[in-house]
Order: C-alpha cells, then sequence, then structure tokens
C-alpha cells in the first residue's frame, strides 16, 4: 500500500495522504481483514479527535448555559468540531465520486503538451501551494498558543469531564489528549479545506486550458490571412474544436459533481463560522492578561476567516474564468472558416455565455460578495452580543 498519493497538484497530493494516514481515505483493494481493520482505524480516531470532544463540550455547554461568556468560550470550538465531524463524514461516504474528479483532472493535467499549457498548470499548482502555506501557518500559531496558553492546573480548552481533571494522571492524560487531538484535527481540517478549494482550482485550470486551446485551433496550420481555409484545415480545426468542447462539457460535468459532494457540507460550514466568527472576536474582546491567549484567539480568528475566503475566492474565479471561454473562441481565425465552422464556434460561444458556479447548499454562490456578506452578518450578530453582555 502506497502511503503518499501522487497528483499533478501538491496540495491535493498533501492532502489526500494526510486523510489516508488518519483513516478517512482509505486505499483502493481493500477487502475482507484488511478493509475492517482500516474501518476500525477510521472509527478510533475519528473518536480520538472528534468524537470525544464534540461529547463533552455539549455536556459542558448544558451546565453552563446562561452564562453568556463561558458559553462562547465553549460554542466556538463545539461548533468547529461540528462542522469538522460533517466534513470528515461527507468526504468518507463520497470518497467514491470525490476519487472519480480527482482522477480525471489529473489525467488532464499530467497530460499537458505546449509550454503555455504546462505553465498555466504549474501557476495552479502555486497558487494552491500558498494558500496552503498561508493556512497551515495561521493554523500553527493558533494551535500552539492554545496548547501553551493554559494557567496552572487548568487544560487549554475547556470541556466537561466525568472525573477530576485536577489531581494526576488524570491531568496530564487530559492535557495531553486535549492537544494532540487539538493538533492533529487543526491541519486534517486544514487538509480537507484545501482539498476542496484546489479541486475547484483544478477546474478553473482546466478551463483555462480548454480557452487556450479555443484560442490556438489553428496555431500550427500555415493559414493564408487572405483567403478561406482549405477544406483539409477547416477539417482539422473542426476535430480540434470538437475535442474542445468535449472537454468543456467534461468540465462543467466535474463541477456539478463537486457541487453535488461539497454544496451542503460548505453550507454548513458557511452558517458554523458566520457563528464561530462572530463568538471568536467575542472571546477576542474579553480576554486579558494573557497575551498567549489574546495571540491565538485573534490567529484563530483570522483562520476562520480565511477559511470562508478560499472557498468564496475559488468559486469567485471559477465563474470569472468560465465566463471568457467566449473571448478565448473569439481570437480563434474563425472568419477564415465556412458558414457551418462560424456557426458550430458561435454555440460554442453562447453555451459558454452560462457561467459554471458552485453554491453553498443552493442558497448562495461561492464568490467574494458572498464573503463579504458573511462577515458583515458576523460583525452584526457581534455587536449583538456586546449589547446584551453589556445590558446585564
Amino acid at each position: 500500500m502506497k502511503l503518499w498519493i501522487r497528483n499533478a497538484n501538491f496540495t491535493i497530493s498533501l492532502s489526500l495522504t494526510l486523510l489516508r494516514c488518519l483513516g478517512f481515505w482509505s486505499p483502493d483493494g481493500l477487502a475482507g481483514n484488511k478493509r475492517l481493520l482500516y474501518n476500525c482505524y477510521s472509527f478510533v480516531s475519528f473518536m480520538f479527535l472528534l468524537g470525544i470532544y464534540i461529547l463533552i463540550q455539549v455536556v459542558d455547554m448544558i451546565k453552563i448555559w446562561g452564562d453568556l461568556p463561558l458559553m462562547t468560550g465553549t460554542a466556538f470550538l463545539l461548533f468547529t468540531n461540528f462542522a469538522h465531524a460533517t466534513k470528515v463524514i461527507n468526504i468518507v461516504i463520497r470518497k467514491n465520486r470525490i476519487q472519480r474528479v480527482i482522477q480525471q483532472a489529473n489525467a488532464v493535467l499530467m497530460g499537458v503538451q505546449s509550454e503555455e499549457a504546462r505553465r498555466i498548470v504549474k501557476s495552479c499548482n502555486v497558487e494552491t501551494s500558498i494558500q496552503l502555506c498561508l493556512y497551515f501557518l495561521l493554523t500553527f500559531v493558533t494551535t500552539v498558543g492554545w496548547a501553551t496558553s493554559a494557567e496552572k492546573h487548568q487544560l487549554p480548552l475547556r470541556a466537561w469531564y466525568p472525573y477530576d481533571t485536577s489531581k494526576s494522571p488524570a491531568y496530564e492524560l487530559t492535557y495531553v489528549h486535549q492537544v494532540a487531538a487539538l493538533l492533529i484535527a487543526a491541519y486534517i481540517n486544514v487538509a480537507k479545506d484545501s482539498l476542496v478549494s484546489s479541486l475547484i482550482a483544478q477546474c478553473r485550470c482546466r478551463l483555462r486550458l480548454v480557452g487556450l486551446a479555443l484560442a490556438s485551433l489553428g496555431q500550427d496550420l500555415k493559414i493564408d490571412y487572405q483567403s478561406q481555409l482549405s477544406p483539409a484545415q477547416e477539417n482539422i480545426l473542426n476535430l480540434r474544436l470538437k475535442a474542445c468542447v468535449l472537454e468543456h462539457q467534461t468540465v462543467l460535468a466535474a463541477v456539478t459533481e463537486l457541487q453535488a459532494c461539497f454544496s451542503k457540507p460548505t453550507f454548513a460550514q458557511f452558517t458554523v463560522s458566520l457563528i464561530i466568527i462572530c463568538v471568536t472576536a467575542f472571546q477576542l474582546v474579553s480576554q486579558t492578561g494573557n497575551l498567549v491567549r489574546l495571540l491565538s484567539m485573534g490567529t484563530y480568528l483570522m483562520n476562520m476567516i480565511f477559511q470562508v475566503f478560499i472557498y468564496c475566492y475559488q468559486g469567485n474565479k471559477l465563474s470569472v474564468e468560465s465566463s471568457e471561454i467566449a473571448g478565448s473562441a473569439y481570437i480563434s481565425p474563425w472568419y477564415l472558416g465556412s458558414v457551418k465552422f462560424r456557426r458550430a464556434l458561435l454555440i460554442v460561444m453562447v453555451r459558454s455565455r452560462r457561467v459554471a458556479k458552485i453554491t453553498a447548499g443552493g442558497f448562495t454562490t461561492l464568490s467574494l460578495a458572498s464573503f463579504m456578506a458573511i462577515i458583515k452578518a458576523s460583525y452584526s450578530l457581534f455587536t449583538l452580543l456586546q449589547q446584551v453582555e453589556q445590558k446585564k
């Protein structure tokens, strides 16, 4: 069994490898006892990273109900874990469908021939890698800050336990579990979000390759721009145009599949992120005295904002670049072709005006406008929480 999963995109390779190591992306061909063992490992991993946390934080939320500062202190991580668990379960259940999209895109991007096409693929890889590095950096600062900011004989994160966590060795064991689960869960969350955003980025990349192919339909043909195309030249252009249309339809089908696989979890993530950004900002202004905790809460707030941003940014760019296909087709030597060829190219241009887009649960399109709407809504809730607290 190969541990490292190869892909044309480094971010996707790293994300899938992390998911496999933690039991959330099963290797192909597992059967019988091996499949059973991997499923058991997946369950234990899920409970260690998320299941236990969710249970003890739900109980803690019930016990402190009515105390707004304490509730927000528990809620921001509880909602994070709920969204985290939703995305993990979604990836495990829809693994085969997601894998088909990954393999299809990988075959296309690994098979590019021209220098310009390779440059487009490389730029996509660099962009997603930079996003991954920024996301990892914010997550690293946040998790290390939480792990080291606990007061003496206090746990890093609020939670209820059915035993006394202030006594040894219960305190040390619980502390180790919280820190270990927090670090691993945080990085696997980065991997899942980066996987989705990179898959959208690969669809963008494939659309750019389609645009390049349309713009260079007659690039290597000896075309006399003073006369019409010869029958042989027009036949070659028709074949190339057909290949472009097929690839365009394949990319749109991949976008539709991503919509089916990730639309509802993304909506859940956006809803939770709206609340988390609000309560994290509330916690941030309530922090006093602990500089490390203050810094980690600040980077956590940036982390949550960045998490929403990468979805909306990639979704926005997908819509923009899909609409630019028509412009690429217009660059081709359409004016030298027959009426039939021009009509076929016109159909392609009209069809490409219907932009590809991904929505969050069918309610809102992934776009920069949606990102700003989430930030504004979070700020409104934040001011409301402040007003409620001040009236007490």
